[in-house]
C-alpha cells in the first residue's frame, strides 16, 4: 500500500502507458518508491520535475491533465482531483515518495489533494489495477509525487533554488526557496513555498445557472475561487555503502474559497445569501522515517523500511463578506464551522530476496487511520480504517519474454456508525474482511524498434468509509448522500495490451484495455424526490437503497432543496484506448517533435445505462522544439461533447484548450542558471467545463491566462 509495496507495483505493472516520445525507450528511475535503481520498460508515465516546475502553478490534477488516460474532476482552481481511465475517488491513490497521502480529498469533491509540488524530482503515474501493490483497492491507478527530502545519496555541492511567478487570470503570485547541502555527512533539505491566487476570470456567459432568477448579475470571475497555500518541508538523511536512513517533516496550510455551496432549503425570497463567503482552511503535518539496509546475506539482500505519522484537518466555515453591514435577524441561525480530520499511522518493510535468476521481494505494511467530521454540516459519523498487507513480487527473464507477477493480500477492518436523522438512533457497524489481488504481465521485444506488453490483473476493493457510512447533506455536491454498510467488495478484472514503436525518428504507441468491475459502487441520483429508484427499486422494505423510506433514507421534506443520491452497486464495464504517434526531426540547431494522441473511455452498467461523471474522448495535438537553452511547447487539447450521460446528468459541450510555454535558460558564469518561462493557458478563452465535475455549470474552468516564472539555481 505504500512505499513498501511500491517496489512491487512498478514491476508488476501489468499494462502499458504511453510515454512521451523522448521517454519511450527503457527508463531508469530512481524513486522513493523503489529506493534503488530499477529498470522500467513501459509501466508508467514518468514526468520530469522540470515539466512541472517550469510551468504554471496549478492543482495536481490540472498539472497532469494533458497526459493520455488522465483527466480531472475540478472544483475551482484549488481542487483538481485526478481521474485515471474513468476511475476516481478511492480507486485512485495519491502518493508522496511511495506512501499514500492521508488527507480528506476522498471525502468531498471540494477538498484539495494535500500535496506540495515544490522542488519535485518527478511524477510517476501508473494506470489501471496493476498498481495494486502501491495501495489497497487501486482499481484506477496511482499518482506518485517524488522528491529527495530524504536523499538516498550524498549531496556533492550546496544548492540554492529561488523562484517567483505571477499569473494574470487570478492576479496571483507564487514564490519559493529551497536549499540543499551536506553537513558533516548529513544531507539537509529545506524548502518553503507560498502561493496566493485571487478569484479567477472566466469568459463572458461561461457560468450556467440552474435556475433563471431574472436579475442574476453575470460576473466575469468566479466568486470564492481564491486560493492561498503555504508549504514547508525539512529532511535530513545519511547515506553510505550500508544503505541510507533519514527523516522528513512536511507541513502544508491552505485557505481557499468554496465557489459553490448547495442549500438544504429554499430561501424565502428564492435567492441565496449574496454576501456570504464560504471557505475552507487546511493544516496538515506528516513525519516520515525511511531507510534501506544492505544485509547482503545468504537469503535477504536488502531491507527497505518506512514509517509515517500524519495529521490532517480541514475546517469549512461561513463568514460575511467584507463591507456587508446589514444587521442580522437575531433569530436567524448562524452557520457553525465543520471540522474534517484524518489521523493515520503506517509502517512497513520490503525484503529483497532476489537471486541471479529471479527478482523476488516480500512486503509487509500496516495502516491505522481515523476519520471524523464534526460540526453543523457533518454528513458522516467518525470511522476507523485498519489494513494489514502482505505482498509478494517475482520477475524473471526468459529467452523470448519477461514475466512479472505481483500478489497482494489485505486484511481490512472498517468500523463506523449511522445515525437515523428522524429518530436519532445510532447503528454501529464493523466490516472485517480479507481481500486478495494479483497482477501478471508479459513483455516481449518483437524487434529492435517494436515491443509488445500483455497484462491481466484481478483486484478486490472493499467499500470506503464514505461509501459505507455516508448519511447526510453534502452541500459541495448539492446532494443528500446515503451510504450502505451492506455493500460488498468490488472486483476488477482488467486486461491490457499495448504496442510501442520507436526508431529514433518516428514513434507510436497504442494501449487497449477492458476492465470488468463486479459490484461497482456508484453514487446514483434518485430520479425524483418521491423515492423512485433509477435502478428499479420495488419498495419491498428489505433494501435501504431500493427507493423506500425504511429509516436510512431521510424524509425528503427535511432536505427538499437537495438531490437525493445513494451509493449502490451494479456490475459495470470500462473499456477504451490511448493512441499516440508522431515524428521527431532536425530543424536548424534543434529538434522539433510533432505528435497526435487520443484517449477514449466508455463506461456502462450491465443494464445499459451509463456510469455517471465519465469525461468524454479527447484529441491532443502537441508541438515541441528544443535548441540548446530554449524550449518551446504548444498543446491543443480538443475535448469532445459528452452525450453519454448517467442518471440525472446533462450533456456537456466540447471545447478546445490551447496552452503554450517558452523557457529560456541563462548560464550564470558556470555558478548557476536562471530559467525564465513565459506561459499561456486557454489562449482561445474558451468557456470550458469538465463533465466529471459536480459543479461544471456554476464553476467553469479559468479563462485566458498569461504568466511569467523565474527559477534561479545557484
Amino acid at each position: 500500500m505504500k512505499k513498501l509495496l511500491s517496489t512491487l507495483i512498478i514491476f508488476s505493472a501489468t499494462y502499458s502507458n504511453e510515454i512521451a516520445s523522448q521517454d519511450v525507450e527503457e527508463i531508469i528511475v530512481v524513486t522513493s518508491a523503489l529506493i534503488d535503481t530499477t529498470e522500467i520498460t513501459n509501466p508508467l508515465y514518468v514526468i520530469d520535475g522540470d515539466e512541472i516546475l517550469d510551468d504554471a502553478t496549478t492543482s495536481l490534477g490540472d498539472a497532469i491533465d494533458t497526459y493520455l488516460g488522465i483527466s480531472i474532476a475540478d472544483y475551482g482552481a484549488a481542487v483538481g482531483q485526478p481521474i485515471i481511465r474513468g476511475m476516481s475517488g478511492p480507486r485512485v491513490k495519491i502518493l508522496k515518495n511511495g506512501m499514500v497521502i492521508r488527507d480528506v480529498s476522498g471525502i468531498g469533491a471540494d477538498h484539495i489533494n494535500d500535496i506540495d509540488l515544490n522542488d519535485i524530482a518527478q511524477i510517476e503515474i501508473v494506470k489501471g489495477p496493476s498498481s495494486l501493490l502501491y495501495a489497497n483497492g487501486t482499481i484506477g491507478g496511482i499518482i506518485n509525487v517524488v522528491d529527495d527530502s530524504i536523499s538516498t545519496i550524498n549531496y556533492e555541492l550546496p544548492k540554492l533554488k529561488v523562484g517567483y511567478e505571477t499569473q494574470s487570470v487570478n492576479d496571483g503570485s507564487s514564490e519559493f526557496i529551497n536549499f540543499k547541502n551536506n553537513f558533516n555527512g548529513f544531507n539537509v533539505n529545506v524548502g518553503y513555498k507560498n502561493t496566493e491566487f485571487g478569484n479567477y476570470d472566466v469568459p463572458d456567459g461561461a457560468v450556467i445557472h440552474e435556475e433563471d432568477h431574472g436579475d442574476d448579475k453575470e460576473l466575469s470571475y468566479i466568486e470564492n475561487s481564491d486560493y492561498a497555500v503555504e508549504a514547508t518541508k525539512f529532511g535530513i538523511s545519511r547515506a553510505g555503502d550500508w544503505g541510507h536512513v533519514g527523516v522528513s517533516v512536511d507541513n502544508l496550510e491552505s485557505l481557499y474559497g468554496i465557489p459553490f455551496h448547495g442549500e438544504e432549503h429554499p430561501k424565502e425570497d428564492g435567492e441565496p445569501h449574496e454576501d456570504e463567503r464560504i471557505f475552507s482552511s487546511t493544516d496538515s503535518e506528516s513525519f516520515t522515517v525511511k531507510g534501506s539496509y544492505n544485509v547482503n546475506g545468504n537469503l535477504v539482500n536488502k531491507i527497505d523500511y518506512t514509517y509515517r505519522d500524519s495529521d490532517y484537518t480541514l475546517v469549512e466555515a461561513h463568514a460575511e463578506e467584507e463591507g456587508h453591514d446589514e444587521p442580522h435577524d437575531p433569530e436567524e441561525e448562524e452557520h457553525a464551522p465543520t471540522l474534517f480530520s484524518n489521523n493515520a499511522t503506517e509502517y512497513g518493510a520490503i525484503f529483497d530476496i532476489s537471486n541471479d535468476i529471479k527478482t523476488q521481494k516480500l512486503s509487509f505494511n500496516y495502516v491505522d487511520e481515523d476519520s471524523s467530521i464534526v460540526g453543523e454540516e457533518a454528513f458522516m459519523n467518525p470511522a476507523n480504517n485498519e489494513v494489514l498487507t502482505l505482498g509478494y513480487f517475482v520477475g524473471q527473464d526468459f529467452d523470448l519474454f519477461h514475466v512479472d507477477l505481483g500478489i497482494r493480500l489485505d486484511q481490512v477492518t472498517r468500523s463506523g456508525s449511522i445515525t437515523d436523522e428522524e429518530h436519532g438512533d445510532v447503528d454501529n457497524f464493523t466490516i472485517d474482511d480479507d481481500v486478495s489481488s494479483f497482477a501478471v504481465s508479459i513483455g516481449r521485444d518483437l524487434s529492435d524498434t517494436l515491443e509488445l506488453n500483455l497484462g491481466f490483473s484481478s483486484v478486490e476493493r472493499l467499500p470506503s468509509v464514505i461509501e459505507l457510512f455516508m448519511n447526510g447533506p453534502h452541500m459541495a455536491s448539492g446532494r443528500f448522500e446515503v451510504g450502505d454498510p451492506t455493500l460488498s467488495a468490488e472486483t476488477s478484472n482488467n486486461f491490457d495490451i499495448s504496442l510501442n514503436f520507436d526508431n529514433g525518428e518516428y514513434f507510436a504507441s497504442a494501449s487497449f484495455f477492458i476492465n470488468d468491475v463486479d459490484n461497482y459502487i456508484a453514487l446514483i441520483d434518485e430520479e425524483d424526490h418521491d423515492g423512485h429508484d433509477p435502478h428499479g427499486g420495488d419498495d419491498d422494505g428489505d433494501d435501504p437503497h431500493d427507493g423506500d423510506d425504511d429509516g436510512q433514507h431521510p424524509p425528503h421534506d427535511l432536505h427538499e432543496n437537495l438531490i437525493h443520491a445513494n451509493y449502490v452497486q451494479e456490475d459495470a464495464e470500462f473499456d477504451g484506448y490511448e493512441i499516440e504517434f508522431g515524428r521527431t526531426f532536425d530543424i536548424g540547431a534543434g529538434k522539433m517533435t510533432l505528435s497526435f494522441g487520443r484517449d477514449v473511455v466508455n463506461a456502462k452498467f450491465t443494464d445499459g445505462h451509463n456510469v455517471p461523471r465519465i469525461n468524454p474522448a479527447r484529441n491532443v495535438y502537441s508541438l515541441s522544439y528544443a535548441q540548446d537553452d530554449i524550449v518551446f511547447k504548444l498543446h491543443l487539447k480538443d475535448v469532445e461533447k459528452q452525450n453519454d450521460v448517467g442518471e440525472g446528468e446533462t450533456a456537456t459541450a466540447g471545447y478546445q484548450m490551447l496552452d503554450t510555454r517558452l523557457t529560456k535558460t541563462f548560464d550564470l558564469s558556470g555558478k548557476g542558471e536562471l530559467k525564465v518561462s513565459l506561459f499561456g493557458r486557454n489562449l482561445l478563452d474558451e468557456a470550458a467545463r469538465n463533465h466529471a465535475s459536480f459543479v461544471k455549470n456554476e464553476v467553469p474552468l479559468p479563462g485566458k491566462n498569461y504568466g511569467i516564472k523565474f527559477n534561479l539555481t545557484y
